[in-house]
């Protein structure tokens, strides 16, 4: 029996599957750009003890402008950028896994969750270990780091973006070995995965409920720029307390989840587990949006072409 709803879901199927990747890429890229500040902020604070350097999203984004420029908010995005690849994984795992469980189970709630966390298992196995050496580039402050390692400088003088790449990488590999990339894999899955598998349901029933509430008149993408930030800050409200003892995992080298949630705890009170929220949900919010309408503009501009004028999507 299929789902009642008001708005349309543009399956795999009806998509030129050239468009879709061409123009993901671009679209991809942009929403990077525009949110990587944040999320090199919320890791910062969910790294550091207490409010030992900055005391809020607001107070490091100020702090780090003074004294690091520009470009500080901006450590390690040319590393990050290469979890474009898992970004198009992400996106082709979803799809397909929906078609695949719409052979089973057409309730559009199962298809979103078991779609959005086969999806985040691929992506994070592709993602873990681009994370853990952009985060450890994010945690070079002028003249020190955060994290366990420290970009060495050579003669004086400054490391070139590569430069900086390469040595990261080599200390990772001699301190932890092959290992040392994937550190925090399980951390990840345990809060990516929830993540994912949370969003896309919420992301669907906001959307419908949206629509039944609005006039017929109102613009399907409207809805869904609302919906996206809705199902954004359920989820990450939900992961958050994962996403700390994550982020803790892989910049302290830590190996136990566990042993790094119960010093957590201890030191900081259950609080500690709410480190990076606002930041997690103000970058979340206008790259929501972004992504949302990105992704079905994006789906809309993919349609095969016998299928652009069939019905209202």
């Amino acid at each position: 029996m299929e789902d009642k709803r008001n708005i349309p879901i543009i399956e795999w199927e009806h998509l030129d599957k050239r468009k879709f990747y061409v123009f993901g890429i671009c679209m991809t890229m942009m929403i990077r750009v525009s949110v990587y500040p944040f999320t090199l902020i919320r890791t910062r604070l969910q790294v550091q003890k207490g409010k030992s350097l900055y005391n809020g999203t607001f107070d490091a984004f100020v702090k780090i402008l003074r004294t690091e420029g520009t470009a500080g908010l901006y450590r390690g995005f040319l590393v990050n950028t290469f979890t474009l690849i898992s970004g198009q994984c992400y996106v082709t795992t979803y799809e397909l896994t929906r078609k695949y469980v719409s052979r089973y189970n057409n309730n559009n709630a199962v298809k979103s969750l078991v779609a959005g966390g086969s999806a985040s298992l691929v992506a994070q196995s592709i993602t873990v270990p681009i994370d853990v050496v952009s985060q450890h580039l994010m945690m070079q402050r002028k003249g020190e780091s955060m994290g366990r390692f420290k970009v060495q400088n050579q003669d004086g003088k400054r490391l070139l973006v590569f430069g900086q790449t390469k040595d990261i990488i080599v200390q990772i590999f001699k301190a932890d070995g092959f290992r040392g990339f994937y550190r925090g894999y399980v951390a990840s899955l345990l809060t990516y995965i929830p993540n994912s598998a949370v969003w896309w349901p919420f992301y669907h029933f906001y959307a419908e409920q949206l629509s039944s509430l609005t006039p017929k008149e109102c613009p399907h993408l409207l809805l869904q720029a609302i919906s996206g930030p809705l199902a954004a800050a359920t989820a990450s409200t939900l992961t958050n307390p994962m996403d700390v003892v994550r982020a803790r995992v892989q910049v302290e080298g830590k190996s136990s989840i566990i042993l790094t949630f119960k010093q957590l705890i201890a030191e900081e009170g259950p609080w500690g587990l709410t480190k990076g929220l606002s930041a997690r949900i103000i970058s979340a919010t206008p790259s929501t949006i972004v992504i949302v309408v990105g992704y079905e503009t994006l789906k809309k501009l993919s349609l095969r072409p016998e299928l652009v004028d069939s019905r209202h999507w």
